[in-house]
């Protein structure tokens, strides 16, 4: 029963994915996104649980993949199709086609990477944080905070098409991000685990079409401000790697064994 449980959740997270698919063509594009949306939570306790339990197969991981890409690459794709795309003819359904390719490259590379060990980051942007941060874009459009803000500058179609061909970039790119802290009652990092888990949550139940979008954006543009600091800084240390410091050694080869 136990080995049963996380492809349950994985079969759950594949339901929501396909009525996903079905509500956006229905137009439902408000419950089209937030089925994505749960489909990225069961995707992540299938993981925990599996991993808890010492129940992880090769099985669970190819199916896990395969749902992913429903659920994340082609669920997500048809949802701006429908919201936005279908009217631009060929060049609106390519650029969804590209995002879908670039969510089955980044799972694919996933699956080699972790056959490699555990890493505390993730290499290129995870699937289910591009998916759904395009998912919940429909719902933060209706806000009244977008509509004052944003809506006036009339580039919804240009500003989606950039949207969708970054994220499509950062999950094959080798920009890295950083996995879900752990939670505990043991340290300080812990502690600090379960109040942002806590305060994500809160902020989902409450405010979910107001937070999880700009959510979305800042885990996205996090990784890319870190890429780039970290870049600027080894230009700027051109013998860091050699330096005789033992301090300046040890950040050189924590950068390293990252990147690896």
């Amino acid at each position: 029963m136990v080995v049963v449980v996380p492809s349950f959740f994985t079969l759950a997270n594949l339901f929501f994915g396909f009525w996903s698919i079905v509500s956006a063509f229905n137009h439902n594009y408000r419950w089209a996104g937030f089925f994505i949306v749960f489909s990225g939570v069961l995707d992540m306790f299938d993981g925990r649980i599996a991993r808890l339990s010492k129940t992880g197969s090769k099985f669970g991981a190819e199916l896990d993949s395969l749902v992913d890409i429903v659920s994340f690459g082609v669920a997500p794709a048809l949802l701006m199709y429908f919201l936005d795309f279908s009217s631009a003819g060929r060049f609106g359904w390519v650029v969804c086609y590209l995002y879908v390719v670039a969510t089955a490259l980044r799972l694919a590379r996933y699956n080699v990477l972790a056959t490699k060990g555990h890493s505390a980051y993730f290499t290129g942007l995870p699937s289910p944080a591009a998916g759904m941060t395009l998912a919940t874009y429909y719902a933060f459009s209706q806000t009244p905070w977008y509509r004052a803000s944003v809506a006036y500058l009339d580039l919804q179609h240009e500003g989606l098409t950039v949207l969708m061909l970054l994220l499509a970039a950062l999950m094959v790119s080798n920009v890295k991000y950083p996995r879900w802290p752990r939670i505990g009652f043991d340290s300080i990092a812990g502690v600090l685990g379960l109040a942002l888990h806590l305060g994500v949550l809160a902020g989902a139940l409450l405010k979910p079409a107001v937070f999880l979008f700009p959510l979305g954006l800042a885990y996205m543009l996090y990784g890319i401000v870190r890429s780039t600091v970290l870049s600027l800084m080894d230009r700027g240390q051109p013998g860091l790697a050699d330096s005789a410091d033992p301090a300046v050694r040890s950040v050189d080869d924590h950068r390293r064994r990252e990147n690896q």
